[in-house]
């Protein structure tokens, strides 16, 4: 099993930008957030904090979670990420111009050794990497929510993603103790393409009073033996990015990913899921 770098970046400290630094940590790295200052950066240690402290409780945390959350720390850019930094990994929202920008300058402040991957689950990679000095040390690592319990990563290879690249961020998914799934870069990949395309379809099952989201969820949940169901799966990645990817995928795909009018409705109602309370299922 390889190990992963000593020094870890991590490029947004939201729900899967705190997991992914959860994971680094509890493989020994040393992990920088970029988030920005105030409120945000509070957020982003809190969550990371709670986390660690839930890996205890599991017994999935070797030592003393104060120990692994000294190895911590928060910087306000990814200008400022270490010199010396291995790997970073980009955890933004899903919009093509604010990926390339914190990308560009991580790349800008790294050495022409560290690899920088992207953590989305439909973006173009090859699009991405186009605005990069340096290609061939870029790829996808598209990891699931939440992740410190999933044991996936999709590693995502571009046209121009050197092969050692791969090799090294398929040791590291193995070193966090998932599973990595290599893909060629294609709208969607493997996991968003296919989660997305029943997410849709169970959506318009709903719209046109097939059965209600409870049987839906059960029918896939027991008779497929599906997890999650994929209205709780919508409603746990939010109504919101799930419509983005959908609109992504139809543009590229075709009108098969066309987003029904019930998420756009949800969507515009502020009904985005579990993170508001309230989505296809109701968590309040």
């Amino acid at each position: 099993m390889s190990d992963v770098p000593d020094q870890v970046g991590v490029i947004g400290g939201g729900r899967m930008g705190a997991g992914i630094a959860q994971a680094f940590l509890l493989a020994g790295a040393r992990v920088e957030v970029v988030e920005a200052g105030g409120d945000a950066a509070d957020a982003a240690r809190g969550r990371i904090a709670d986390g660690l402290e839930e890996s205890a409780r599991r017994g999935k945390l070797t030592g003393e979670v104060g120990d692994t959350f000294a190895r911590l720390s928060l910087v306000d850019a990814a200008a400022e990420l270490s010199p010396g930094t291995g790997l970073v990994v980009e955890a933004v929202p899903e919009r093509a111009d604010l990926k390339v920008t914190v990308l560009t300058a991580a790349e800008q402040a790294l050495g022409p050794d560290a690899v920088l991957a992207t953590n989305t689950s439909s973006l173009s990679v090859t699009e991405l990497a186009a605005a990069l000095q340096r290609p061939a040390r870029f790829l996808g690592m598209h990891f699931f929510n939440p992740v410190p319990a999933s044991k996936l990563v999709e590693v995502v290879v571009a046209p121009e993603t050197a092969a050692d690249v791969v090799e090294s961020a398929r040791g590291w998914v193995r070193a966090l103790g998932k599973t990595d799934v290599v893909v060629k870069d294609s709208p969607g990949f493997a996991s968003s393409r296919l989660g997305v395309l029943l997410g849709l379809e169970a959506i318009r099952m709903l719209e046109e009073g097939v059965a209600d989201a409870e049987a839906i969820d059960a029918a896939m949940e027991l008779g497929y033996r599906h997890p999650m169901g994929p209205l709780r799966s919508t409603d746990l990645v939010g109504l919101d990015v799930r419509l983005a990817i959908a609109e992504y995928l139809a543009g590229t795909l075709g009108e098969r990913f066309t987003p029904p009018q019930l998420l756009r409705d949800k969507v515009a109602a502020g009904e985005l899921g579990r993170k508001t309370g309230r989505g296809f299922h109701d968590y309040t």
